[in-house]
């Protein structure tokens, strides 16, 4: 099938001679500036949504989905409140809990710590601590043992093993004759977990429930109520129905809530960025109209003899578009192939930053997690293209227009 003679001539265009060898090698840099825009800006967000859904799992993980408590902090009666929470839709496992800060002391080091008391045969079905031990097991809370279970670093920051006993210092006091002292409890270590948390590895404690309500004067309440749901983004709907059914005062919070300043960050920062970027992306698909007037203004000649031969301006118009179009198709499709191929090899890119800088590039103390998890989402690559396609058609339109204006008697009065 013969090819149009506007796009035969377009693609001619794009051929470099070696008079306009220099119009050619600008075309070549537009070009590249696009599949670079693409390729970063495809990188970028798959970082972004990699370590959206990192975080996410981790801090789900050790966070149950829903959690039920009370305005004065203690739920009383939890034996019934539990089955009640556990017939409503989604919910899969309930489990009670004790929630409060104390310090931990061994041999001279002190350090602060998020202590929660557990039910170690509910709280399994709740949250996924008890997979990631690398000592020790979650079981081995037994009433009355006065057992703790540590984060990795916590453990190392204390100089603490298994069988070792750590001091827990409470805020709540008691009054003696020589004024308020803390309350001090020795527990043994009888397990260790790692969630690759820092977070979370560097400060949660976690003891028997009944050890809890013991050593934090708390009876037979507790804090609260923590729900795993059989669907985790229906966890919004379910805290509603929830504030529904429960008297007012239960305070009713999902892991979004819990959450809510790290996830709204992550938004907005993945808009923000994506705005950035894409204006990048437009930067170089804009680089085509100056490449696109100096191919007009090389050309003068040539479109003053098409149009003395009849063509009409929408023809000429269309020459422009195709070549423009085509070389923003290359540049867009190549950053597409490299942006993907970078994202899902992110891991070796950052492996020879690293050896080249001696230096790591991310620290598990300062960050939560200390290596670039990536998650291609191929509805981010499709709004790509598309934004970087639309942008390099629009760019073609004017030096196009100019070309489809040429008049043939001007442009050849001094050829």
């Amino acid at each position: 099938m013969q090819m149009p003679f506007e796009a035969m001539i377009g693609l001619r265009y794009l051929r470099a001679k070696r008079r306009n060898g220099f119009i050619s090698f600008i075309s070549l840099i537009s070009m590249l500036g696009i599949a670079l825009g693409v390729a970063t800006l495809i990188i970028v967000l798959s970082v972004m949504n990699g370590f959206q859904k990192e975080i996410r799992g981790r801090i789900l993980g050790a966070a149950a989905h829903i959690e039920v408590s009370d305005y004065q902090g203690r739920v009383a009666h939890w034996q019934t409140l539990r089955p009640f929470l556990l017939k409503q839709p989604r919910v899969m496992a309930a489990a009670p809990f004790v929630s409060a800060q104390g310090l931990l002391s061994f041999g001279g080091t002190v350090r602060g710590a998020m202590v929660r008391g557990v039910d170690p045969s509910l709280e399994s079905h709740v949250v996924e601590i008890g997979q990631h031990m690398v000592g020790g097991s979650l079981a081995a809370l037994k009433p009355g043992g006065f057992g703790i279970v540590l984060g990795d670093q916590l453990a190392q920051q204390l100089g603490v093993g298994l069988g070792d006993k750590a001091t827990l210092i409470t805020p709540e006091g008691n009054i003696t004759p020589a004024g308020m002292m803390p309350r001090l409890k020795q527990f043994t270590v009888v397990g260790i977990f790692r969630m690759n948390m820092y977070e979370l590895d560097s400060s949660f404690a976690m003891i028997n429930l009944q050890d809890a309500q013991v050593l934090f004067r708390l009876g037979d309440d507790v804090t609260g109520v923590r729900l795993k749901l059989n669907d985790v983004l229906a966890a919004p709907e379910v805290k509603l129905q929830l504030q529904h059914a429960l008297d007012q005062n239960a305070v009713v919070s999902d892991w979004t809530d819990m959450n809510s300043n790290y996830f709204r960050a992550v938004q907005i920062e993945k808009r923000m960025m994506t705005i950035i970027l894409t204006l990048i992306v437009a930067v170089a698909a804009f680089n085509l109209v100056s490449t696109l007037v100096m191919v007009v203004t090389d050309k003068q000649a040539d479109i003053a003899i098409l149009r003395t031969l009849g063509v009409a301006p929408r023809s000429i118009m269309s020459i422009f578009v195709i070549q423009g179009a085509v070389a923003g198709v290359l540049g867009t499709v190549s950053g597409v192939v490299f942006g993907v191929l970078g994202a899902w090899n992110i891991d070796l890119l950052v492996g020879a930053i690293e050896h080249i800088t001696g230096s790591k590039l991310l620290s598990p103390g300062v960050y939560m997690i200390d290596y670039l998890p990536t998650d291609v989402q191929w509805g981010d690559v499709s709004m790509i293209t598309a934004v970087s396609l639309a942008l390099a058609l629009f760019a073609t339109l004017y030096p196009s227009w100019r070309a489809a204006r040429t008049q043939p008697a001007e442009a050849l009065r001094y050829e």
